[in-house]
């Protein structure tokens, strides 16, 4: 018997977050309207700290309104249980405390039946490490999680919540700051995009502004020039980056053109940066997962000077989506996918059945409950996928060799 059921948001911010947590709180209130909902505050720092929201009957009546909104009201973080040592740093947890007990302990405290994870990877398998152990002390607790990135890269999940909306978000981006292509002259604009090993919300956002472009009138005449506002590059952490052989073929565009615009994952060629800095005796910063701080070796900014130079630019801007991205409410196409989830993450709850809902890319895309074992992050994008093929052909890029990431 189900009697308490708390959620919670970690990880990045993706554009499903608020709608899961509104559409979770809707479908509990239509099929079991007796079971009592908290929320903890910013994921796992919450549940730690023990802060939580009542869910009252005045949340309920007005859930779905989180469907309008993007971002977290409920807050987000990015905390490991299994990295105590962080956990001490951040203040989270006293030295010598076993974190996931801590944890554990409070879902007890709390009277926790079943907690619902909206995150990431390391979100759900987090979730799981915090299930097993509570199995453990004797306490059973049901983790149902809800698959969420923008880089769509969980393993085996077909399409996280959130992704659509994000290269949706990004093309919009795109159709601004590619208007600055003629504010001056010889001009290079990279939109760098979030992704860090998985290029697929690269590769989407490109293909949902070109789809853009296909919608377009234009008067060359005045100026008004597609080949301006063109995709002229697409980069991915997938594919072999030949930084000589791309500047060559780019300069070619900037010379006929007047301009370049470059779409680049914030993941591609990060090696090569890495190396670079390392090399320098730089120290790479890295987060509580061990992930490299992307923000602090600035790929973007690293790939407009090797481009600036090559191409002989008179200007080099680089502009990034990722926040403006991840922020937005969903579309309506997340959202139809949202409230499916939804719908049978609850009904997995209550009937005690642990996991991740998604479609299952392994077994026929088929929409069920996916054990927490076959969940993984880094999922990586195919560069041999039709649309893609498709979409570097229109654009006149050469199709890439499959690129070694090891970072």
């Amino acid at each position: 018997m189900v009697a308490k059921v708390a959620f919670l948001t970690a990880g990045g911010f993706a554009p499903c977050l608020s709608a899961a947590l509104g559409l979770l709180i809707r479908r509990y209130t239509e099929v079991a309207p007796e079971v009592e909902l908290i929320a903890y505050e910013y994921g796992y720092q919450g549940l730690l700290a023990g802060q939580s929201i009542e869910i009252t009957d005045e949340v309920r009546a007005g859930a779905e309104l989180l469907t309008e909104y993007g971002g977290s009201p409920i807050g987000n973080s990015r905390v490991k249980l299994t990295n105590a040592a962080d956990l001490v740093k951040r203040g989270l947890v006293a030295e010598g405390t076993d974190p996931l007990r801590a944890a554990a302990d409070r879902l007890i405290t709390d009277g926790v039946d079943v907690l619902h994870t909206i995150g990431g990877d390391d979100t759900n398998t987090t979730a799981a490490d915090l299930a097993a152990f509570l199995a453990k002390e004797g306490h059973q607790l049901t983790v149902v999680g809800l698959p969420k990135t923008i880089d769509n890269d969980v393993i085996p999940i077909k399409q996280s919540l959130g992704a659509w909306t994000a290269a949706e978000q990004g093309s919009r981006f795109a159709q601004n700051i590619i208007a600055e292509h003629n504010s001056a002259s010889r001009m290079v604009i990279i939109h760098e995009v979030m992704g860090r090993n998985c290029g697929w919300l690269t590769a989407a956002t490109a293909q949902a502004y070109r789809s853009w472009l296909d919608g377009r009138e234009w008067l060359p005449a005045i100026g008004l020039d597609r080949n301006e506002w063109e995709v002229h590059a697409v980069y991915v952490p997938e594919g072999e980056l030949d930084l000589d052989a791309e500047a060559t073929r780019l300069k070619a565009i900037l010379d006929e053109v007047g301009n370049v615009n470059i779409f680049l994952s914030e993941g591609a060629g990060v090696d090569k940066v890495i190396a670079e800095l390392e090399a320098d005796g730089e120290e790479v910063a890295r987060d509580a997962f061990g992930h490299v701080k992307l923000d602090t070796i600035n790929p973007g900014a690293w790939f407009g000077k090797q481009f600036a130079a090559r191409l002989g630019a008179e200007k080099v801007m680089v502009q990034k989506s990722g926040y403006f991205s991840r922020s937005a409410p969903a579309n309506a196409a997340d959202l139809a996918l949202i409230s499916q989830l939804c719908d049978l993450a609850v009904e997995a709850a209550l009937s005690a059945e642990p996991g991740v809902v998604g479609q299952d890319e392994e077994d026929g895309d088929r929409v069920g409950v996916i054990a927490f074992d076959r969940i993984a992050g880094g999922k990586a994008f195919d560069i041999t996928t039709d649309w893609y093929v498709d979409l570097l052909d229109q654009i006149g890029q050469p199709q890439p060799r499959p690129a070694v990431v090891q970072h």
